[in-house]
């Protein structure tokens, strides 16, 4: 008996075809509704032309007003992620004390916390009936505590300088676990002080992922609601409070649409901008 013919090999299956399911996924849930909000945007209100709304909206005080308050505090929080993050960092990575890998682990899941668990715990502190001014007028008899800075802009700022930090320091902890320690060894023994250690040594091989950490922070305060929401601080609109106000309390669809995709343009710029900036620093 003759041995059985050999089974023909399976043709294989085009790449193309896995990338199908993910990008039908992605269509679907982001892309459409991307499309229907640009479309949206450009919808001509009461028979005038497409570009009406934009024309409307940037001619307002409301989205100037608004545009200057989400760059300044995305850019004051940025700064103030970076420094503090770096320095604590800094301070888990390269100062032993007990407890350093449980704060370590911490920050892992602090990652995971919604933006208004955090600013519930600050108004719990510093909130206008909070325990930092039950403390005050229990000690004073005062009929009102001074602590009232939480629903101004610097409360935000604080409130998204608190949640964001550990986005700095994660990257940060991550590269410095990459450096030799013989470096700062050696050049310890040849004299060097830490500030010239952390200057010379350790700043230039953790820069990529300040570059990582401050880019996510930037475009996640561009982008942030929950905290100035939850915060109640009058007078400060952002961008996206701009565009809940003009949907839910105005009903106005086509200007609302227009400050999103002005939000989302400013986002994908940055982004696109950071990775410029990562690739030619070899990041």
């Amino acid at each position: 008996m003759g041995r059985p013919a050999a089974p023909r090999p399976r043709p294989a299956v085009p790449g193309w075809v896995w990338a199908l399911p993910p990008v039908a996924v992605l269509g679907l849930v982001f892309l459409y509704p991307l499309a229907l909000v640009v479309q949206q945007s450009l919808t001509p209100d009461n028979g005038r032309g497409a570009f009406d709304a934009y024309g409307r909206v940037f001619a307002s005080e409301s989205f100037r007003e608004a545009l200057g308050t989400t760059v300044w505090l995305a850019v004051g929080a940025t700064v103030g992620c970076l420094v503090l993050g770096f320095t604590l960092a800094l301070v888990i990575a390269f100062v032993p004390f007990p407890g350093a890998r449980s704060v370590a682990r911490f920050i892992d899941v602090f990652l995971s916390f919604p933006s208004f668990l955090i600013t519930l715990a600050l108004l719990f502190i510093y909130g206008t009936v909070g325990m930092a001014n039950g403390v005050w007028t229990d000690l004073t008899g005062a009929a009102e505590g001074p602590f009232r800075f939480l629903t101004t802009p610097w409360g935000v700022l604080l409130a998204e300088i608190t949640y964001f930090t550990p986005f700095v320091m994660r990257p940060l902890l991550a590269a410095f676990s990459q450096i030799d320690t013989a470096q700062l060894e050696v050049a310890s023994s040849l004299g060097a002080r830490p500030a010239r250690i952390i200057r010379r040594v350790i700043l230039p091989e953790s820069l990529p992922a300040l570059a990582a950490g401050g880019s996510l922070v930037l475009v996640m305060c561009l982008n942030e609601f929950g905290i100035v929401l939850f915060t109640g601080a009058k007078g400060v609109t952002t961008l996206p409070m701009l565009v809940y106000g003009k949907a839910i309390l105005e009903s106005d669809y086509p200007a609302a649409c227009v400050v999103a995709v002005v939000n989302i343009a400013i986002s994908v710029g940055l982004f696109g901008l950071y990775r410029v900036v990562s690739k030619r620093a070899g990041a």
